[in-house]
């Protein structure tokens, strides 16, 4: 039998001669693509008219706002379609469309009017609460074993583009292992140029278990008929929307949390010093850079996103924590339907010593190494990198005629093979090193590789099916839904 490293090894090489072979021939066909683009006839055209149809909520403003072209503005015709492309991705990206279709239509030699096609999607969703309380499936089936009372239940509602402004407005109300109200109001847009926007956000949580404790990298939870602790908080944030791919977001927020004295007997370093009660003001400026073809499940582009954050701004703050996190991934189209990407984060924060509450661990925000699902390794410094290699063996849309709403009638579904190799590290808590607890996965490289299968469908619905060998000689099936990066 072959060793954990000889997995890594082989796996590895696999991902590297398969993405070797796709390029060459990406390059091959990339020559003959431009051999052929070099014959076509190039003018110069005005942009007559813009239409826009399908839009029976969405204002058209929102939909002009992604349009790099103007009524007025002249273009080379090979040109054109190249912007066209990218415009049709940008309005894809709003996910307010099951499908979106830009041409243009001649109408003299020297102009020419653009046609946009949208199909609206579904944009009111009551959906019932039925789910994990835990961080993802594997941990509630392993670490938990699929404990059903660990289920929380309610009623979330959605109310997408509302006004047909692209404006979000979320409610949700649950009950069950955790008790909270959360309401949030997203206003992309509040000038006339559709570049200011503003995100309200307020939150209430009564929860009857906590995880007051990490031991051996898993949450320890304790559980009781009475609520643990009371938390409230709000958030205002300003966004700025400079141009297409980039924008920039400051916000401000208030929280205050209160647990019962039994939570700070248990861990006295919950808030530290065993205080029952933490309160603090923070600030958040965060940037991303948007350069994905489709957001739901990108295969083209790159993303960049830096967050920088101060918890700790007024006097009477019981908490004193900076946080810097950068991530950078990038996707690229090797050709013959192979995809390679790679995701990149690294998480400062400082000072090291802080309040059990607030630790940041690798296994939070989507953000671990495959096959580690079912821990959580926290430090004040952690460095992640996944590298996947796809294969897309199946896609087809469907088109329902007999579906009674449009906008469920478009059925896409694709699937892709793929391996992956993931690894990252994670600097340890000095309050961990002093109890000497915590200590086997973190100040070490953490590795894990495998294959799987990435089922995406209608609604930015990603279903991932894993298999993974870890370093420490583990493996196993992990299950999640969204996609990974």
């Amino acid at each position: 039998m072959l060793s954990v490293w000889s997995r890594y090894v082989w796996c590895i090489i696999l991902i590297l001669s398969l993405a070797n072979a796709a390029m060459a021939q990406k390059a091959l066909n990339g020559s003959r693509t431009k051999t052929e683009s070099d014959t076509t006839q190039n003018r110069i055209v005005t942009v007559n008219r813009i239409l826009i149809i399908g839009n029976k909520i969405t204002r058209e403003q929102i939909i002009s706002r992604e349009l790099s072209l103007k009524t007025g503005d002249t273009v080379s015709t090979r040109r054109l379609n190249t912007l066209l492309e990218l415009d049709k991705q940008k309005i894809y990206n709003l996910r307010l469309f099951n499908t979106v279709e830009i041409s243009w239509l001649e109408i003299t030699p020297n102009t020419a009017d653009l046609l946009v096609e949208v199909t609206e999607r579904w944009y009111t969703f009551p959906v019932p609460i039925f789910e994990l309380s835990d961080r993802n499936f594997n941990e509630w089936w392993q670490n938990y074993n699929h404990d059903l009372s660990r289920v929380n239940y309610g009623i979330r509602l959605y109310q997408y583009n509302f006004r047909g402004r692209n404006e979000t407005l979320r409610f949700t109300a649950q009950f069950g292992f955790t008790r909270r109200f959360e309401l949030s109001y997203r206003i992309p847009y509040i000038d006339k140029r559709q570049r200011h926007g503003l995100i309200f956000d307020f939150n209430y949580g009564e929860p009857k278990n906590i995880a007051y404790f990490t031991q051996d990298h898993k949450l320890t939870f304790l559980e009781e008929e009475k609520t643990l602790e009371y938390m409230h908080g709000a958030r205002v944030s300003y966004t700025f929307r400079r141009n297409f791919y980039e924008t920039h977001s400051l916000s401000i927020g208030l929280q205050k949390n209160n647990i019962i004295d039994t939570i700070g007997y248990l861990n006295p370093n919950y808030f530290i010093d065993g205080s029952t009660n933490q309160q603090y003001a923070n600030i958040t400026y965060s940037f991303n850079s948007e350069h994905r073809d489709v957001i739901a499940y990108p295969l083209k582009g790159y993303r960049f996103t830096a967050f920088i954050n101060r918890i700790g701004i007024i006097p009477d703050s019981n908490v004193n924590l900076w946080e810097f996190n950068l991530t950078y991934s990038k996707y690229i189209d090797l050709g013959n339907n192979y995809f390679f990407s790679n995701f990149t984060a690294l998480y400062l924060s400082t000072p090291n010593e802080q309040p059990y509450s607030l630790y940041s661990a690798l296994g939070y925000r989507r953000q671990w190494v495959k096959g580690y699902e079912i821990y959580v390794v926290e430090g004040p410094k952690f460095f992640l990198n996944k590298t996947t290699l796809r294969k897309k063996i199946f896609s087809r849309t469907w088109q329902l005629e007999n579906m009674p709403f449009e906008q469920f009638q478009y059925l896409p579904l694709a699937i892709y093979l793929k391996g992956y190799f993931d690894w990252g590290y994670v600097e340890n808590y000095p309050y961990y090193e002093q109890q000497q607890i915590n200590t086997r996965l973190s100040n070490r490289l953490l590795a894990g590789t495998g294959a799987g299968l990435d089922i995406v469908t209608a609604y930015d619905a990603v279903f991932r099916l894993e298999y993974t060998f870890t370093r420490e000689k583990t493996n196993g099936f992990f299950f999640h839904i969204k996609k990974e990066f």
